[in-house]
């Protein structure tokens, strides 16, 4: 019995063996102009999404593939992807200067080119592997140029051990001058990976002008970017809906990743998860307890060419006493201020409505970096559950921003907008900004 027992457990334990060593081959491949990932042979196109969480609504909705930053947890993403039959571009986190980290100290290059050796032996034959990735916008804010031989040389070091899967790296956008370090320092890289957002449209023109002859991936893209939207006069960014969010994602993946079927190799869609980055919903297709939001549906359109049984809710508009809000609100410390929200759900689904006020946050970063949220503040909204609120401005002076969310139960939608609180007895010729009929998405200044 005990015999049989360990011939069992030796037949399981080869057959993991055999099945983990049943490695992919990854190619890519130019014919006749036209650039193709090739995964066994077979044309592979990437429908991805970036980040780790969420894998099995990434295969709900016709993707196949998701992008990890780093390596903290590369065994358990690629396991997880494996077994959902997705595959993983895997990112090695190369230092930032802007970290603290010293180009110039050949020990600390060199010790992080071998960290990440010891990591493409362990990982190089996983089924679930796509492509390495070296590197994620380690040139933003930089100065030391000697960054793109340190991210050549891991390249070149990651081809010595996986003669089986491509390199790709990725730099913050693309102009004419990082387009150059990227075609004449690296040159061990295989696909060039650009993170952009407002400026998606102008990526063609820079790799065009550049005779960039390479293939190429969108690996982060989304809204517009905090940096390059409509600000207030105390400097706030106008966050664009949930709805606008979900509209411009539909036309940047038809005008500016599918379209150039011949360079762009696929895309990744930012953020498949959901994170504080100037706002809590500035960049997450998901919200912070898991509810996927509207431009989850418009991913699902992207990659199927069909919408979803079930549709999240939408938010047309909202008024602020009856108007609607422009650039510049600004209120009277105790002022009493009626918001009302028109929001939709299209299988008339019952609607909950969530209002929620926060100082505008103060620990603001660059690149993405770890971010705290502001704390919430209670006791100056009434009717917090309803389509219509009464808001009592604080007492204290400064910047705030109040966000809704409405849910049908499964999906949401959200909106937020930005106002300043002055003091009470504020002079006469420092009156309230009044508000001006505009659209929730075309903000004026006054």
């Amino acid at each position: 019995m005990l015999l049989k027992f360990l011939k069992t457990s030796c037949l399981l334990f080869l057959t993991s063996v055999l099945a983990y060593a049943q490695n992919n081959v990854v190619t890519i491949v130019k014919k006749e102009q036209q650039w193709t990932l090739l995964v066994n042979n077979e044309p592979y196109y990437i429908r991805g999404a970036g980040g780790e969480k969420y894998l099995k609504e990434v295969v709900a909705i016709g993707g196949n593939t998701i992008r990890t930053w780093g390596l903290e947890n590369a065994q358990t993403v690629l396991d997880e992807a494996q077994k959902l039959g997705i595959k993983v571009m895997l990112g090695m986190w190369v230092q930032h200067e802007r970290h603290g980290f010293d180009y110039n100290d050949e020990a600390k290059i060199k010790a992080q080119l071998e960290g990440f050796r010891t990591q493409i032996k362990k990982f190089k034959n996983h089924p679930a592997l796509l492509i390495w990735c070296v590197g994620n916008e380690y040139e933003l804010d930089y100065s030391n140029r000697k960054v793109w031989k340190a991210v050549n040389d891991i390249a070149k070091m990651v081809k010595e051990e996986d003669k089986n899967h491509p390199v790709a790296t990725v730099t913050a956008g693309t102009n004419a001058e990082k387009l150059t370090h990227v075609m004449n320092e690296l040159t061990a890289i295989d696909i060039y990976g650009i993170n952009t957002y407002g400026d998606i449209g102008n990526v063609k023109n820079v790799l065009t002008e550049g005779n960039f002859q390479g293939p190429y991936m969108i690996t982060e893209w989304g809204p517009n970017g905090h940096w390059e939207s409509p600000k207030t006069m105390w400097g706030s960014s106008i966050e664009q809906t949930s709805k606008e969010k979900a509209t411009s994602y539909k036309e940047r993946y038809a005008q500016y990743i599918a379209k150039d079927s011949k360079q762009c190799i696929g895309s990744f869609a930012f953020l498949w998860g959901q994170k504080q980055e100037y706002t809590s919903t500035w960049y997450g297709i998901f919200s912070e307890n898991g509810a996927a939001t509207e431009v989850y549906d418009a991913m699902e359109y992207c990659w199927t060419n069909k919408a979803p049984k079930n549709c999240a809710p939408s938010i047309d508009s909202f008024r602020v006493d009856n108007l609607k809000p422009n650039l510049n609100s600004i209120f009277k410390s105790g002022q009493l201020v009626e918001v009302k929200a028109f929001a939709k759900d299209q299988e008339n689904d019952k609607l909950n409505y969530s209002w929620e006020l926060y100082p505008e946050s103060e620990d603001l970063k660059t690149g993405g970096d770890v971010e705290s949220k502001p704390p919430l503040i209670s006791g100056q909204i009434r009717s917090k559950q309803a389509a219509t609120c009464v808001l009592k401005a604080p007492k204290k002076e400064g910047r705030y921003r109040l966000f809704l969310t409405v849910s049908d139960g499964e999906k949401i939608a959200y909106c937020n907008f930005p106002f300043y609180v002055q003091p009470s007895e504020a002079a006469e010729d420092q009156p309230m900004v009044r508000f001006k009929k505009t659209t929730l998405s075309s903000f004026e200044n006054e």
